[in-house]
């Protein structure tokens, strides 16, 4: 029988080929990956955005990370009531994201003089305003809400933060309070009970927050409720089991009026309702609201509220 040299050639290579093909190379290959793939985010550095910043930023559920501006040079009053910094007047700025491509979004306290100089300053250092409005009715000194979105390097936006707020009255970082020995002033479990969920304690005021129970999506990311989209309860003592309760609810545009009814009917009055941001989906509307009275009737007012919206259920 002739031989086809031809064929055979072409049998033997197809044999080494498939052999190379199962073992040597593809091993190569799965150790060394081409190098056209992206390489892995790289971690932020919170130091460095610390010290860009001027404070130090503390860490938060899923890998946020958040820095707070009291407003402590501030005496806000409403209804009798000094405000403090941690019931209405303290700002904040949250990042989520990469080194490379962080997400930054925050809510910073102004008086009305300080914002044509701090808004265009940020605008010009690449920080995008997305709300300016009041969260109040009544307060004396007047106070608005600058809501702002950045994306990019942490640390060149914590530097244009930094650059904005100091042309208004916000105060530097100060060192934390230690904590009062003192037991706090309103029964925080029955608040607790009321409301479905329990919350912490920051200074004077009791603060819960409750976020939704759907993801919301900004720009091609999921944003994280401590990025500013979880409804924010704060209760202040004012002596006798009775406190002002200030704060805002996240809502969805079918959610809002059977809100509005439930808090009205708990004596508990809308102040603002408004977005705080542009492209979010789906649609947020933030309605703040402002009570006074014995703390765990309000409590019940505004768990009644959370009854009538998609939150996440306590627990879950």
């Amino acid at each position: 029988m002739a031989i086809d040299r031809h064929s055979t050639i072409l049998s033997w290579a197809t044999a080494i080929g498939a052999v190379l093909l199962a073992g040597f190379p593809l091993h190569l290959a799965a150790q060394n990956p081409p190098s056209s793939q992206p390489p892995a985010p790289a971690h932020i550095d919170w130091k460095a955005v610390d010290l860009a910043m001027g404070r130090e930023g503390k860490p938060q559920p899923g890998g946020i990370y958040k820095y707070t501006f009291p407003r402590g040079d501030l005496r806000v009053r409403l209804g009798g009531v000094t405000i403090d910094p941690s019931l209405a007047l303290t700002g904040w700025v949250a990042f989520q994201g990469n080194q490379f491509d962080a997400m930054a979004m925050g809510d910073l306290v102004l008086q009305e003089q300080e914002v044509p100089a701090v808004l265009t300053k940020l605008k010009e250092m690449g920080i995008n305003p997305t709300a300016l409005h009041s969260h109040l009715l009544r307060e004396s000194p007047k106070v608005v809400y600058l809501h702002i979105e950045a994306k990019g390097d942490p640390t060149r936006v914590a530097q244009a933060v930094r650059t904005g707020l100091a042309l208004s009255g916000t105060p530097p970082a100060r060192p934390e309070e230690a904590p009062s020995k003192k037991p706090f002033p309103l029964d925080t479990v029955q608040i607790a009970a009321a409301l479905g969920r329990s919350g912490k304690i920051n200074g004077k005021v009791y603060q819960v927050g409750v976020p939704r129970a759907e993801t919301i999506h900004l720009e091609g990311m999921d944003v994280l409720p401590a990025m500013g989209v979880a409804t924010a309860i704060n209760f202040q003592p004012t002596g006798s089991g009775k406190a002002v309760i200030a704060g805002d609810m996240v809502l969805i545009a079918s959610e809002v009026n059977p809100a509005i009814e439930t808090l009205q009917g708990a004596g508990i009055e809308i102040t603002a309702l408004h977005s705080h941001m542009l492209t979010e989906e789906p649609r947020l509307l933030f309605m703040h609201f402002w009570g006074s009275g014995n703390a765990v009737a309000l409590a019940r007012g505004l768990g009644g509220a959370l009854q009538r919206m998609n939150v996440k259920r306590a627990g879950s």
